[in-house]
């Protein structure tokens, strides 16, 4: 009924709670029917993200630079051209990212944050795939470089666990691009993203973990796993005031319609 729209199935936090294998079928007990499982750096991490992925009936996965890792030097060693090699080398990718622009703890600098940025949004225009897109306190410069090199081009994707303002959801709903939102929309301090979350239209909505982080509701606190997605999903069910069976339906529309080259 779910898809998990962003999680880390390698991450060494998620490994204590299970192998790739028993947290799929953990989520499907719970009724996730696939999840999209995310790269954060190319170099060291992405052979394994492809190896859970290849090994997994509906799990998909992407291939990108995470913004803190932006200024590692095996990153930046990646050109364009090897990333849309990369990106179209097996039929289990589905994405490009995630990437894009984190100015709350500054791992990498902004110069190198923007170039990688810019580079991974080439990527996508060439290979034909959307964009997994990281946005923190950087909502003027994302959309300013989404808009600089992707107007015109049919590039597409989505804003990962949003949490900024109403301004960029909405610049970026007009780019086309779609909205995912993760167990933050559950927290009780969360009233402005909540408000947001229900202007967004269920055609542009996307479900996610970000396991094993930012554990929704209920399990807050807990190391956050996809068989936990259904929990956000009957936050935004609540909020667009539909049932619980609805927000399922178009958020797995949505995400297929999205990553098209992920097979229902």
């Amino acid at each position: 009924m779910w898809i998990d729209s962003h999680c880390h199935l390698n991450h060494p936090k998620i490994k204590d709670t299970g192998t790739p294998e028993s947290l799929v079928e953990t989520a499907r007990a719970a009724g996730v029917d696939g999840m999209l499982t995310i790269c954060c750096r190319i170099a060291d991490e992405f052979p394994e993200i492809l190896s859970i992925a290849q090994s997994l009936p509906s799990v998909w996965c992407t291939i990108g630079t995470h913004p803190h890792e932006a200024s590692k030097e095996a990153e930046r060693a990646i050109s364009e051209e090897a990333l849309i090699k990369l990106a179209l080398s097996d039929p289990k990718i589905v994405g490009i990212g995630e990437t894009g622009l984190d100015y709350y703890y500054n791992y990498s600098t902004p110069e190198d944050q923007a170039a990688s940025f810019r580079k991974h949004i080439r990527a996508c225009i060439a290979a034909d795939m959307p964009m997994v897109v990281h946005a923190r306190d950087a909502d003027a410069d994302i959309m300013k470089i989404i808009r600089e090199e992707g107007t015109g081009t049919g590039l597409t994707g989505v804003m990962h666990c949003f949490s900024s303002g109403r301004k960029l959801a909405e610049e970026a709903l007009d780019f086309g691009f779609y909205i995912s939102f993760s167990g933050i929309v559950t927290f009780k301090q969360s009233d402005e993203l909540r408000a947001i979350a229900r202007d967004v239209p269920l055609d542009r909505i996307l479900v996610e973990t970000d396991a094993p982080f930012l554990a929704p509701g209920q399990y807050r606190g807990k190391t956050n796993q996809p068989a936990y997605v259904p929990e956000t999903g009957r936050t935004l069910a609540a909020i667009h005031k539909i049932s619980e069976q609805e927000i399922a339906r178009h958020s797995k529309e949505n995400f297929f319609r999205l990553f098209t080259r992920a097979a229902p």
